[in-house]
């Protein structure tokens, strides 16, 4: 039988269409499947809801494989996604700095955090799922 990876992806919700865009890459990939345990949008990371958002982050983050990081410029504006690539390097996951298509240029906040960066395609995004999985 083949594997499903646990799979959290860090993105900025607002850039939500390239968390859209990535999914469906993967999802249509033969012979690849995925479980996707990113955070949901119901209450942002830095409202009052905060400590209760991270605890469920850190509970998915530890339900998961690997870490996928779209790793857009707007990543290095972001408070969240750092902290959400900092405790997946604490809790032992290995990050994968997603290339978003046409993107020359990577946000620090991702590359300084990533294991590899790969660009925007199917093949070597799940290379890197299944070099970099634990």
């Amino acid at each position: 039988m083949a594997r499903t990876y646990k799979i959290f992806i860090s993105h900025c919700w607002n850039y939500d269409a390239e968390l859209q865009r990535l999914k469906n890459l993967l999802n249509n990939r033969g012979y690849f499947y995925a479980e996707y345990k990113q955070a949901e949008r119901s209450h942002p990371i830095d409202s009052i809801y905060a400590p209760v958002v991270k605890a469920q982050i850190t509970r998915r983050l530890q339900d998961s494989d690997v870490v996928l990081g779209i790793a857009g410029m707007y990543a290095s504006y972001s408070d969240w996604m750092p902290w959400e690539l900092d405790k997946a390097k604490e809790l032992g996951l290995n990050v994968i700095g997603v290339i978003p298509w046409g993107h020359e240029r990577i946000s620090q906040a991702v590359n300084s955090r990533s294991v590899v960066n790969v660009h925007w395609n199917a093949d070597s995004i799940v290379d890197a799922i299944r070099q970099y999985s634990k």
